[in-house]
């Protein structure tokens, strides 16, 4: 199997095991209530961090997407936000995941989504790294032992002088922002009917 055929067989595989975690993830949810009281400091607290989260998420995606613009895989990025981690849009990404699991108050549920797509995200950046490795070289194994392969370094970080943006690839990026948007008239219409008496709530969750 090409390295290639290999990335196409790995996003294969994300897709399944996103939608495994996104199904046990709405189980716990429709079937659990938050421990914390709605009114409650953590529950506060735990909704403010998961909504900026959440747009952090959405922003950072959008910044990802200006400088790479459908390049990715095929150029080698280096600037903006691809100069202080290799794998921008995949850490915007975990911190969504994250983020949607606070907003419903729940650390369990934030460590569900979040190590799910951490793990996910993290075999896909792998494999990506592996198709750069053989189209760049050395050039990549600079560029990998320079800049972080999640964590961001912002002291590395360097602008692009001349910069284009692929228009499709922006509006498909906007789309994927929607069902990130999409969290928070879901997670209002749960405690509407949780606060209507309407939602099983068989067992809380921390």
């Amino acid at each position: 199997m090409s390295a290639t055929s290999k990335i196409s067989f790995d996003q294969t595989i994300r897709l399944r095991v996103v939608q495994i975690v996104v199904v046990l993830a709405l189980l716990i949810i429709l079937l659990s209530y938050p421990a914390w009281p709605d009114d409650s400091v953590v529950a506060e607290m735990a909704e403010l961090i998961g909504i900026t989260l959440l747009f952090t998420c959405i922003l950072g995606r959008l910044w990802s997407i200006l400088y790479s613009g459908g390049r990715k895989n095929a150029d080698l990025v280096m600037e903006g936000p691809y100069s202080i981690t290799r794998n921008p849009l995949y850490l915007f990404s975990i911190l969504g995941a994250v983020g949607i699991g606070l907003m419903f108050i729940s650390l369990v549920l934030a460590a569900i989504l979040g190590g799910s797509a951490a793990l996910v995200f993290y075999v896909t950046a792998q494999g990506e790294a592996t198709v750069l490795r053989s189209k760049f070289g050395e050039t990549y194994d600079t560029y990998a032992h320079r800049v972080p392969f999640f964590w961001p370094n912002w002291t590395l970080y360097q602008e692009i002088q001349d910069a284009t943006f692929n228009p499709k690839v922006l509006k498909r990026t906007f789309l994927d922002a929607m069902y990130f948007l999409a969290v928070l008239p879901l997670v209002e219409f749960i405690e509407w009917l949780r606060a209507g008496g309407m939602m099983p709530d068989l067992f809380a969750i921390y």
